[in-house]
C-alpha cells in the first residue's frame, strides 16, 4: 500500500511543475485523493458491497468535483491534474502511466449493461475536455487533445485532436528509446498537444490547393499547345491563387506581409 502511494506521489511531482514538497501533494491535491477513495471504492464493489462502494465514490464526488465509478479499473501511476469535471465510467479501464487532464470524460454511448466504457492502454494521455465515447480501445502512448472527441479506436502511439477525433500522427514503428528521446527533447507534453502539432483540415486543403495549382499549370500548357496548331481559344485571364496555403494559429505570422499597425494586409492573407 505504501509503495503504490509513494508512486503516485512520485508521478505528480514528475508530471506537474507546480507540485513543491510532498506534504503539499498529499494535502491538496483532489486527483491524489479521488485514486486513494477510488481504491477503496472498488475493492468494496469486487467484494459485494456495491451501495456502500457507490455512497464513498459520491461523497469524493463532493470533495474532488472527480466522478470515478467503483467498477472502473484503473492501473499504476494514474495522475488526475487539477481534476475538476472528470468522469470515469463503470467499465471503463485505464492501464500504467496515463494523465487525465479536467474535464475529461470516459463515458458510454449505450443504455444496455456490459462493456460500453472506453479501454486505454499505458502512457496514454488525455487533454482538458476531451471526450472518449464508447467502447473504444485507445492504444498505447496515444496524445488526445484539449477538447477532442472520440469515437473510434486508436492505434498505438497516435495523436488525436478536433471534432470528431482525427489521428494526425502515427508511429506504430516508434521504439521504446526513440519514444523516451523525444520525451527528453520535448518535455511532457501536457494537454496532449503541442503548439507545433499538425491541423488535419488545414494539412487536406493545403494538399487540394497545391492540385488545383498543378492542375492550372498542366491546362496553360494544353493551351498553349492547341494555340500553336492554330485553336481559337477565350484569352480571359483567370483570377491568380496567390498564396493560399493555411497555417496554424500558433504559428509564427509572416513579418514580411505585417504593416506598421501589426495588421496582415488582404494581399497576404490569402485563404488562411
Amino acid at each position: 500500500m505504501f509503495e503504490r502511494l509513494r508512486e503516485d506521489v512520485r508521478c505528480v511531482f514528475d508530471r506537474d511543475p507546480a507540485a513543491r514538497t510532498t506534504f503539499e501533494v498529499l494535502t491538496t491535491y483532489p486527483g491524489l485523493h479521488a485514486i486513494l477513495v477510488h481504491r477503496l471504492s472498488h475493492w468494496l464493489w469486487s467484494v459485494g458491497f456495491k451501495w456502500l462502494a457507490r455512497f464513498i465514490s459520491a461523497l469524493m464526488r463532493w470533495f474532488t468535483g472527480i466522478e470515478i465509478h467503483p467498477g472502473a479499473r484503473i492501473g499504476r501511476r494514474f495522475f488526475i491534474d487539477h481534476g475538476m469535471g472528470v468522469v470515469i465510467g463503470e467499465t471503463a479501464e485505464i492501464g500504467d502511466d496515463c494523465t487525465l487532464y479536467h474535464g475529461v470524460t470516459l463515458g458510454g454511448t449505450s443504455w444496455h449493461k456490459g462493456k460500453r466504457h472506453p479501454t486505454l492502454g499505458n502512457d496514454v494521455v488525455i487533454g482538458a475536455g476531451a471526450k472518449v465515447l464508447g467502447p473504444l480501445t485507445i492504444g498505447e502512448g496515444v496524445r488526445i487533445g484539449s477538447n477532442a472527441v472520440v469515437l473510434k479506436d486508436v492505434g498505438v502511439g497516435a495523436t488525436v485532436v478536433g471534432v470528431p477525433g482525427r489521428v494526425v500522427a502515427a508511429r506504430k514503428d516508434e521504439t521504446p528509446e526513440h519514444r523516451a528521446a523525444i520525451a527528453r527533447k520535448m518535455g511532457f507534453d501536457a494537454y496532449g498537444t503541442s503548439k507545433d502539432m499538425p491541423d488535419p483540415v488545414a494539412n487536406a486543403i493545403n494538399r487540394m490547393l497545391d492540385h488545383i495549382h498543378l492542375m492550372d499549370q498542366r491546362l496553360e500548357e494544353m493551351c498553349k499547345g492547341m494555340k500553336a496548331l492554330g485553336a481559337e481559344l477565350d484569352t480571359t485571364k483567370l483570377p491568380p491563387l496567390g498564396p493560399c496555403e493555411l497555417v496554424n494559429s500558433s504559428s509564427e505570422p509572416d513579418v514580411e506581409h505585417l504593416d506598421t499597425s501589426g495588421e496582415v494586409p488582404d494581399e497576404g492573407r490569402g485563404n488562411s
